[in-house]
């Protein structure tokens, strides 16, 4: 066997087959402000339109969706991950009152499948689409020896834009003010390292097995990341005066709210308020998890938070469908969760 690239592990002709299998999948996230086409070394996006603004600022992140992905890939079922990729990146940033411009995502594999990598990118595809946030580059790397076959990693990376005088930082947040949350579809992207050793090493489930009402194991495992983007933009388009924002990743409730709140506030949140999806009630009444490290690790239902006054509250209710109070601001300087020690 003569030594090349293809023989070390890396096939060239799979890579340029791959860029024209998405071809049209990722043109499909384009709008107006997209320059050019897939496959050139840089993505191009005309922002001419932002100019009206006072003071222009970007906003970036990047994120990836953990452990998920191993169930994913153990299960292949991969259309749906580049939604959660998506998603992680893009309710990140909204969090500030900015609107996503363009994403990016980074993809490595062991050994090149076209077919199996097209499958994800027709997720990072229909969570670009829901966000308005063109797909407008990225990188695919074959590294054989790093990963396992066609095992692979993904990374994702959102840019968005704010006038700053508009920036939504949290410090206006006040004792009194209420705390609206919007409804989770499930785990979302967070908690997986500990759902996979609940469900496969403690419970000795297998993906196909339920968890009541027929719904399959893997079916709740992978149920995509709720994206936030059309929810904030309306808010923001009908005038809502939003004080602060929490997206619940890594960290749940404790770690994350804490992150918007000026100094000496805290919550008091009820969790009677808003429903548990079916996985959570499973995982409640199968786990024996401490219930304040459940609501460490997971959303429990509520994936994102937004702080305002209580008369912002009921605009909110009435716009958005999946909108409920679930607490108010507090004195404490503590995080509380009602019944929850």
């Amino acid at each position: 066997m003569s030594l090349d690239y293809k023989n070390s592990g890396v096939d060239i002709d799979e890579g340029n087959r791959f860029v024209s299998v998405i071809k049209k999948t990722v043109e499909s996230t384009y709008n107006k402000n997209v320059m050019g086409s897939i496959g050139g070394f840089a993505g191009f996006f005309d922002i001419s339109a932002m100019k009206g603004m006072e003071h222009p600022v970007l906003v970036s992140g990047t994120d990836g969706v953990g452990t998920k992905l191993k169930v994913a890939i153990d299960t292949d079922i991969l259309e749906t991950v580049g939604i959660d990729l998506v998603a992680m990146c893009v309710n990140d940033i909204i969090v500030t009152g900015a609107k996503p411009l363009f994403f990016l995502d980074y993809m490595a594999t062991g050994k090149l499948s076209a077919e199996k990598m097209a499958r994800v990118i027709q997720g990072i595809a229909e969570g670009c689409r829901q966000s308005d946030c063109p797909l407008v580059g990225g990188e695919t790397a074959e590294m054989p020896g790093m990963y396992d076959g066609e095992d692979f990693d993904l990374a994702g990376f959102a840019v968005g834009i704010l006038d700053k005088p508009k920036a939504i930082t949290g410090e206006r947040i006040e004792p009194g003010d209420v705390l609206v949350g919007l409804s989770s579809s499930g785990l979302h992207s967070n908690g997986f390292s500990l759902a996979r050793k609940l469900f496969f090493d403690s419970l000795k489930m297998a993906p196909d097995d339920t968890i009541g009402d027929g719904i399959q194991l893997k079916k709740a495992l992978l149920e995509p990341t709720k994206i936030y983007v059309p929810h904030i933009m309306k808010l923001i388009a009908e005038g809502v005066d939003i004080k602060g924002m929490v997206h619940i990743t890594g960290g749940g409730f404790y770690d994350n709210i804490p992150r918007v709140l000026p100094e000496g506030t805290g919550v008091r949140i009820n969790p009677d308020c808003f429903p548990l999806p079916p996985i959570y009630k499973f995982i409640l009444e199968k786990s024996g998890i401490a219930p304040r490290e459940l609501y460490r690790v997971f959303n429990m239902g509520i994936g994102y938070i937004i702080a305002v006054k209580e008369s912002e509250a009921k605009k909110i209710v009435k716009l958005l469908d999946d909108a409920t109070v679930i607490g108010s601001v507090t004195a404490t300087g503590e995080v509380e969760i009602e019944g929850i020690n």
